[in-house]
């Protein structure tokens, strides 16, 4: 008899008691696993647009205590596009909502160059061909979604995960498909894309998209009262024109806007109520532009509000036992460094009241105060005191008067105080860290294409054969059916996939789920998509062409 033999064989009763107690209690988690498994499965996907570490170390030391994505550090993530080291928001987004890397500037679509070392070339047949996201995924799973920006809804990252473009600045199309894919709650800025107009990103198409979301019994809402007030399960939000303003600046110029985290509860509160469970995308977009323009009080400014917009969803998971929450940059910005030139030899002595304490003078960061400036600058000590800088002398007060770009020189005076550097105005190539929470979650140093992959596999979908299932090749299957299909560019802004056979005409609009089919609409799972050269309907569309 081995030794374990001799021990179960030796056990008193009470001991046996306590084993058969422990089964019972074994059975119990299992059990109540087995419960959970069962129970709907959410996902949290939160990305902070243009996050350095160094800026989310800058944050937490201006904070004074931790931040709440502190507690869910779980490795790191790199960030890497089809061909270049340093990526792009748009080709970013597309590998962290399909899992897939792409070019500059393409937003959920396969790239038509690959060069970067390790990645498989894609066939010249399949370039610029659409990828299905996992908010689509989530859909077809029968699950309610969601997406939230503080840039326009149609900027690159949101869009990454609602829509596919062959340039990320097609708001028009980008916006279309987004009103069409029947998302349950979208909240952010952007809502000059939604009708036509005079402004920049005012839609060329003619179509009303503010009418197709009333006519789709959404709750448009524009003001943060309005946010808190409804009910519906289906809202739109459109709080501004275009982006929405830096959290610090929020209550002094916009306070009828939500805040992120604000929009975040409302979103998991109204999502949650679907018994299929949800996915939602959350992003906290202006710490990029802040990056963008060396502005360190706006960069700290929106990677605050993006972690009170954490607690939200991390207070949530804890309590729902089955959501996976991931946050994560999608590239770095900047180079910001606590430490710059001025430090070389005395940086072990700097205390961090050195790096903070200026920063702490600013009240609104640079858009915020440069809002308030004079065009003749009579008022710029007013608001080179806003921005922190309350002392100017004569000689940086002289410089700001004859300056070309005043934010852009503030903003050096400012980072110059506070023994600030920064490398680059632009976008930077290092890992970022990878932040998640809940089951399955993802860990370890991963590819940004992994992370779509394992939403998808706890939602339980496969994001490739979701492509098939929602993006064929048009033309080519309607004339494997027998059908003459042509692409009507007539109106350049509208095209219209034609299939005709005998005397049925079917038509697939562009962007949107619909099919016309002798005239008479039916809706279908997903939207088409042209891509310039070939357009793409789904399964689900290309059944009605018996």
């Amino acid at each position: 008899m081995n030794t374990v033999s001799k021990r179960i064989a030796g056990i008193t009763l009470a001991g046996a008691v306590a084993i058969s107690s422990l089964g019972f209690a074994a059975n119990g988690e299992k059990a109540e696993a087995k419960k959970k498994k069962q129970e709907p499965t959410n996902v949290i996907m939160m990305v902070m647009d243009g996050t350095s570490a160094g800026a989310t170390t800058l944050s937490r030391w201006y904070k004074g205590e931790n931040l709440a994505l502190d507690e869910m550090v779980a490795g790191g993530v790199k960030t890497y596009s089809a061909e270049s080291a340093i990526t792009d928001s748009a080709p970013a987004a597309t590998a962290l909502a399909t899992g897939n890397k792409s070019n500059d500037k393409f937003v959920g679509i396969l790239p038509a160059v690959v060069n970067s070392p390790g990645l498989k070339s894609v066939a010249a047949k399949d370039a610029l061909r659409p990828v299905a996201n996992v908010l689509e995924g989530a859909k077809q799973k029968g699950k309610a979604t969601g997406i939230i920006s503080t840039s326009e809804i149609q900027h690159a990252t949101p869009a990454g995960f609602s829509a596919h473009a062959t340039h990320r600045t097609n708001y028009g199309d980008i916006a279309e498909q987004q009103v069409y894919q029947n998302i349950d709650v979208v909240l952010g800025g952007g809502k000059e894309s939604l009708s036509p107009g005079t402004s920049k990103n005012a839609r060329k198409d003619g179509e009303n998209l503010i009418e197709v979301l009333e006519d789709n019994r959404y709750d448009i809402v524009e003001s943060r009262n309005e946010l808190l007030r409804t009910k519906s399960n289906k809202i739109w939000g459109s709080f501004a024109p275009s982006a929405l303003a830096y959290d610090f600046d929020r209550t002094a110029i916009k306070p009828e806007q939500p805040t992120l985290a604000e929009m975040t509860k409302k979103a998991i509160t109204t999502l949650d109520k679907d018994k299929d469970g949800f996915f939602l995308f959350v992003e906290g977009s202006k710490v990029d532009w802040a990056a963008h323009a060396n502005d360190p009080v706006g960069m700290i400014s929106d990677v605050l509000s993006f972690d009170d917009a954490v607690k939200e969803a991390l207070d949530f998971a804890k309590k729902d036992g089955n959501t996976m929450v991931i946050a994560v940059s999608d590239h770095g910005n900047s180079g910001i460094t606590m430490g710059n030139l001025n430090t070389n030899s005395n940086y072990p002595e700097i205390p961090v009241s050195t790096y903070i304490d200026p920063l702490k003078k600013a009240q609104l960061t640079i858009e915020g105060a440069l809002s308030y400036l004079k065009a003749d600058r009579s008022n710029l000590d007013e608001v080179a005191k806003l921005y922190g800088l309350d002392d100017l002398t004569a000689e940086e007060r002289q410089k700001l008067l004859a300056s070309r770009n005043v934010g852009s020189d503030m903003s050096r005076m400012l980072a110059e105080r506070a023994n600030l550097g920064f490398t680059t105005g632009g976008h930077t190539g290092e890992d970022v860290f990878l932040y998640s929470y809940g089951p399955q979650r993802p860990t370890g140093l991963v590819e940004n294409t992994d992370l779509a992959k394992k939403m998808a596999q706890f939602m339980d979908f496969d994001l490739n054969r979701l492509t098939k299932e929602l993006y064929t090749n048009g033309q080519q299957a309607l004339k494997n059916k027998g059908y003459k299909a042509t692409i009507d560019l007539s109106d350049a802004q509208n095209p219209v996939l034609v299939a005709e056979k005998g005397n049925r005409t079917i038509e697939f609009p562009v962007n949107k789920n619909i099919v016309i089919q002798n005239g008479k609409e039916k809706k279908v799972n997903t939207i088409h998509v042209y891509n310039g050269k070939d357009f793409y309907i789904s399964e689900d569309a290309l059944r009605l062409a018996k």
